[in-house]
């Protein structure tokens, strides 16, 4: 800001600040606001301010932002009215956007605490992602906890998969940064301090109770369908025990994931399923217009969504470094007018009903293991006795390039091939995998084609 620039009324940019946000608002819910108005560039939140930056694509969207507030609108972010204003920022900085250093210490603030939090409950939603050294709740602000985990790679694992997310349903929305200390001092193991290097399982541990059914449910007479788990964000979920949502049931709170950077040269709804699928059921996937490179993808479940997020935040391909991170969405409604993207495809795509899914049925989620990102690619439903060279030619026209080797497996049955395809590095496999994905291939006699389907490896398998 130049010296003769007025902060209270700064000369328009296409930056605009936001005030007076919820606390819950999270970045996607900022790009949908404003989508109106025009695409956006970038979006910083600052929670605890309860502010944000908008880099608009252009000053004319800016504009017309900024013009609409003043004329006496309002703009709803997560369904509180904000206010808009150009920032005396001329663009945002994405070097301001951790408020914190990257420590193995998690500070974990839960916002709306309806129920108890102990260490329990804390351990219980933060072990997925690592092994949790220490604990340390404290009544602070509200709820907050110290998490510590053995690494760095553990402690960006859960951040990028917890913060946002509901411990239950519509409740205890945990906000995580990056805490200061470097190693938390537990003076004793007790329901808001525990060292789990020094032995010992933390308070009620054995229950057999699922942990984070909501207080009050009785466990065993709210038990899934089918005994499957609970939801990890709330209680139990018409959730069909495989991964995947039952047909006509309630949305699943956690279910739905933000993905952001994403090359558009390259992707639409089919290449994003093509991916998600390794993970579980895909019901939805929409990109938003309002963010370029920016798509949200909602699964079958939270623990799915889990799974995804732990697996493919922070993959490179085609150029760029993908984020996925969860949604504060239950789930994403039907788009009645989607936009056209580069390839001519639409915005937005219903996969409930695709024979694509893999977590349908008991049999073939048992066979569905979620693994990685590889340089090495499971291969399977090519027709039987395909030639090497032919499977050659479908990673050529879909990413440019064979793979290295090709490893088929002994044929039981006869009815399909199978085998390994590998390639020279994790990215390259990355970009094979979702090019080349349910490639459709013809046989002469026979009236459906042979659905060509990949996975991630990392062993040889058969």
């Amino acid at each position: 800001m130049s010296k003769d620039e007025d902060p209270h009324n700064p000369i328009p940019s296409v930056c605009v600040h936001a005030r007076a946000l919820s606390e819950q608002a999270m970045e996607s819910d900022l790009c949908e606001a404003v989508q109106q108005f025009g695409k956006v560039r970038d979006v910083i939140a600052f929670p605890r301010k309860r502010q944000a930056l908008i880099e608009f694509e252009s000053i004319d969207a800016a504009k017309s932002c900024v013009a609409y507030c003043k004329d006496g609108n309002s703009i709803f972010v997560a369904g509180q009215p904000a206010l808009f204003n150009f920032s005396t920022s001329k663009s945002i900085v994405r070097e301001v956007e951790e408020e914190g250093k990257p420590n193995v210490v998690l500070l974990m603030t839960v916002i709306n605490p309806q129920y108890t939090i102990n260490v329990e409950v804390i351990h219980k939603i933060s072990g997925p992602y690592g092994q949790v050294h220490r604990i340390v709740i404290f009544k602070k602000n509200g709820v907050q906890a110290m998490v510590e985990y053995d690494s760095l790679e553990s402690a960006q694992r859960a951040r990028a998969a917890l913060n946002g997310a509901d411990i239950y349903s519509g409740c205890c929305t945990l906000k995580i940064e990056y805490a200061k200390p470097t190693k938390l001092n537990v003076l004793k193991n007790d329901l808001d301090s525990w060292d789990y290097t020094k032995g010992g399982n933390s308070p009620s541990r054995g229950n057999s109770a699922p942990l984070l059914s909501q207080p009050g449910f009785n466990p065993q007479a709210s038990r899934a369908p089918n005994g499957g788990p609970p939801s990890l964000y709330g209680g139990y979920e018409d959730y069909n025990g495989y991964g995947g949502m039952v047909p006509g049931g309630v949305a699943n709170p956690g279910a739905v994931c933000l993905v952001y950077n994403l090359n558009m040269d390259k992707m639409n709804c089919d290449k994003l399923f093509n991916l998600f699928c390794l993970y579980g059921n895909v019901v939805r996937v929409k990109f938003l217009r309002s963010k370029e490179g920016s798509a949200m993808v909602q699964l079958g479940d939270s623990i799915s969504a889990e799974r995804a997020i732990s697996c493919l935040n922070g993959v490179n391909f085609f150029g760029m470094r993908l984020k996925v991170a969860p949604s504060k969405q239950f789930n994403l409604n039907e788009e009645p007018n989607p936009y056209d993207l580069s390839d001519g495809t639409k915005s937005f795509q219903d996969f409930t009903t695709n024979r694509n899914n893999r977590f349908t049925r008991p049999e073939s989620s048992s066979k569905n293991r979620a693994v990685g990102p590889s340089k090495l690619l499971h291969f399977f439903n090519a027709p039987p006795k395909f030639p090497q060279k032919d499977i050659n030619e479908i990673f050529e026209k879909a990413i440019g390039k064979a793979p290295v080797k090709i490893t088929e497996f002994p044929s039981k049955t006869e009815r399909s091939l199978t085998g390994l395809a590998e390639f020279d590095s994790v990215t390259e496999g990355v970009e094979a995998l979702v090019m080349a994905n349910h490639t459709p291939i013809d046989v002469d006699g026979v009236k459906n084609p042979f659905i060509f389907k990949l996975c991630f490896t990392k062993e040889v398998e058969g």
